[in-house]
C-alpha cells in the first residue's frame, strides 16, 4: 500500500527540479564541512608538535607524543560514532528535520571553540583541543545518518543512488578546501614572518605567530556550516517519515505539494489503512522479524562500511608519514614550520584534486547504471589490487627516481575509494531499511565505518614505524613499517571485497520495495473491506 500512496508517487516519478539540488546543496554542505573539520587536523598535526613539544639541542623539531597524537587524531571519531548511534536512533523518533539543525549547530559551536583551545601548557591546550574536536565529532556523527535518509526519501527512484552520492561527493569539496585553506593561511604567515630552517636556528624556526594558523585552519570549518543552518530549517519533514512513521498523511501531502508544486490528495481512506496495519510491519530493531529480513544486510552494511574506514582513514590522514617516508616531502629539519604546513598541505591537496575528488563524482555518474554492487566490488577489488603493488615493490617505489610513481598509484587506491565502496557503503544503508530504522540503520553502519577509522588512526600510526628502534618517531615503539602496513590494508581491502557479497542490489527499486514494508498489507486492506464495506485502493 505504501507504493499506492500518491504522496510517494509523487516523489517516485518525479522529474529533476531545483529542489532536488537546494537539498543536496543543503545536505552536502554538512558533509562539506564534516570532511574539512575530520581532515583538516592532518595538516596541523606536525606544527603543534613544534610548537608545544619542542625540546632544546634536539636533532629533529618537536613532535606530539604517541599517546597525545592519537588523541588528537582520533578523538573527534569517537565523537562521530557516539553521535551516529545517538542522532540515528533520534531522527527516527522525532523526526529528520527536528534533529537536523542540532547537529549543525553543534558542529558550528565545536569548530569555532576547537580553533580557541585556551591554556599556556602543552597539555591544557591538547586537552581543551581533545574535549572540543570529541563534541564536533558527535554533531558530525548526526549528519550521516539524518542527510543519508533526507536524501533517499526526497529523490525519486531513477536518479536516487546519484543524488544520495552527490550528498556524499560533498566531502571531496571539504577535503579539498582544508587543503586550499591551509595553503593560503600558511603561504600568507610564511610570507610575512620569515624564519630559518630547523637546522639553522631551531627555535626561531617555529615563529610565535604560527600559533595562530592551525586555530584559524580549525576555525574556519564553522563557515560553511553555520551559512546552511537557516536552509535546513525550511526544509519539510520527509513525505515518508510523516506518513509512514507518524502516520500522518494530510501533512506529507501539503509539505510535498509545496515542494513539488503539483496538487496531492490526503487520501483520507487509506489513512484509515495504514493506522490499522499491525504485525508484519510493527517489528522493532531487537527482534527476530528484523534479523529474519535484515539481519544478513545490516552485517554486511555495518562490515563493508568497518573495513572500508580502517584503510581509507589510516590513508587519509597519515599521507603526509608516507610521503615523508618516500621523500615527497623534504626532511622536517630542513623546513621551518610554517614551511612544513604548507608542504604538506601542497601535497594533500594534489592527492584530493588528482583523484578523490574525481572518484566520488564518477560515483556520482555511474552509480544509477551499472548499480551500487558492482561499483563496490569493483572499488574494493582496485583498492587491493594497488595497496599490493605499492607494498610488494616498496623499496623500489623509495628510490629518487621512482617517487612520481608511488604517487600515481597511491593516488589510484583513493580514486577507487571513491569511485567504489566509500561512495557505496553510504548510500545502500539509506535505501534497504525500513522508513521507521532507516536513521538507525544508517547510524548503526556508519558507527562500524568509524570505529574502523579507529582502528586506522590509532593502528597505522603505530604499526607503520618502523622496525628499527633508532629510527622511529620520539617516544613511539618500532612497528612494522610501512611496507607491511600497506599489506595489511590491501588484506582488509579484500576482506571488503568477500563481505560485499552480503549487500543487496538496490538500484531502480523503490524504498518500500527494498525495505519490504509492504508485506502484510493485502491482509489488511481485506480487513478494511471487509469492516467496512468502503473500497480502498490497493
Amino acid at each position: 500500500m505504501a507504493n499506492d500512496l500518491q504522496v510517494l508517487n509523487a516523489l517516485y516519478v518525479a522529474k529533476t527540479q531545483l529542489y532536488h539540488f537546494t537539498a543536496i546543496v543543503i545536505a552536502g554542505m554538512g558533509f562539506f564541512t564534516d570532511a574539512y573539520d575530520l581532515f583538516c587536523i592532518s595538516m596541523v598535526t606536525k606544527l603543534l608538535g613544534r610548537l608545544y613539544y619542542h625540546h632544546d639541542g634536539a636533532l629533529k623539531p618537536g613532535s606530539l607524543p604517541p599517546n597525545v597524537s592519537a588523541a588528537v587524531n582520533g578523538v573527534a571519531f569517537c565523537g562521530t560514532l557516539a553521535g551516529q548511534l545517538f542522532f540515528g536512533w533520534l531522527g527516527d523518533k522525532m523526526g529528520r528535520k527536528k534533529v537536523y539543525g542540532m547537529t549543525l549547530m553543534i558542529m558550528v559551536i565545536c569548530s569555532i571553540a576547537s580553533g580557541l583551545s585556551f591554556g599556556h601548557t602543552p597539555k591544557g591546550v591538547m586537552t581543551t583541543l581533545c574535549f572540543f574536536r570529541f563534541w564536533l565529532g558527535f554533531g558530525i556523527g548526526g549528519d550521516y545518518p539524518l542527510s543519508a535518509t533526507i536524501m533517499s526519501e526526497y529523490a525519486n527512484k531513477k536518479t536516487r543512488g546519484a543524488f544520495i552520492a552527490a550528498v556524499f561527493a560533498m566531502q571531496g569539496f571539504g577535503i579539498l578546501a582544508g587543503g586550499m585553506v591551509a595553503i593560503i593561511v600558511s603561504a600568507a604567515f610564511k610570507g610575512a614572518f620569515p624564519a630559518p630552517a630547523y637546522e639553522v636556528d631551531a627555535i626561531g624556526s617555529t615563529v610565535p605567530q604560527a600559533d595562530f594558523v592551525w586555530r584559524i585552519i580549525l576555525m574556519f570549518g564553522a563557515i560553511p556550516a553555520g551559512l546552511t543552518y537557516y536552509w535546513r530549517m525550511k526544509m519539510p519533514e520527509t513525505a515518508r517519515y510523516t506518513a509512514l512513521v507518524a502516520k500522518n498523511l494530510k501533512q506529507a501531502a501539503n509539505d510535498m505539494s509545496k515542494v513539488l508544486q503539483v496538487e496531492i490528495e490526503a487520501e483520507p481512506e487509506k489513512v484509515t489503512a495504514i493506522l490499522k496495519q499491525k504485525g508484519a510491519n510493527d517489528f522493532g530493531l531487537f527482534t527476530k522479524e528484523f534479523l529474519r529480513r535484515h539481519g544478513l544486510h545490516l552485517l554486511g552494511t555495518a562490515s563493508t562500511w568497518f573495513l572500508l574506514d580502517i584503510a581509507f582513514y589510516s590513508q587519509n590522514l597519515f599521507q603526509k608519514d608516507i610521503f615523508s617516508a618516500i621523500g615527497w616531502i623534504p626532511p622536517a629539519q630542513t623546513m621551518n614550520a610554517l614551511e612544513e604546513v604548507y608542504k604538506i598541505a601542497r601535497a594533500q591537496t594534489l592527492i584530493a584534486l588528482c583523484s578523490t575528488v574525481p572518484g566520488y563524482w564518477f560515483t556520482v555518474a555511474f552509480i544509477d547504471k551499472i548499480g551500487r554492487f558492482a561499483i563496490q566490488l569493483m572499488g574494493f577489488f582496485f583498492m587491493t589490487v594497488f595497496m599490493f603493488a605499492l607494498a610488494i615493490p616498496y623499496h623500489h617505489w623509495t628510490l629518487k627516481d621512482h617517487r612520481i610513481g608511488f604517487v600515481v598509484m597511491y593516488s589510484f587506491t583513493f580514486f577507487f575509494a571513491n569511485f567504489g565502496p566509500n561512495a557505496t557503503t553510504f548510500v545502500v544503508p539509506a535505501e534497504i531499511f525500513p522508513a521507521r530504522l532507516r536513521s538507525t540503520c544508517h547510524g548503526i553502519s556508519a558507527a562500524a565505518g568509524k570505529a574502523g577509522a579507529m582502528v586506522g588512526a590509532f593502528g597505522f600510526l603505530y604499526a607503520a614505524q618502523p622496525t628499527d628502534p633508532t629510527k622511529t618517531d620520539a617516544g613511539y615503539p618500532p612497528g612494522i613499517g610501512v611496507r607491511n602496513s600497506l599489506i595489511v590494508l590491501g588484506c582488509v581491502n579484500f576482506l571488503g571485497m568477500l563481505f560485499t557479497f552480503l549487500v543487496p542490489e538496490s538500484n531502480g527499486k523503490s524504498l518500500e520495495d527494498l525495505s519490504r514494508e509492504n508485506e502484510g498489507e493485502e491482509e489488511t486492506v481485506a480487513e478494511i473491506r471487509a469492516t467496512s464495506g468502503r473500497t480502498v485502493p490497493v
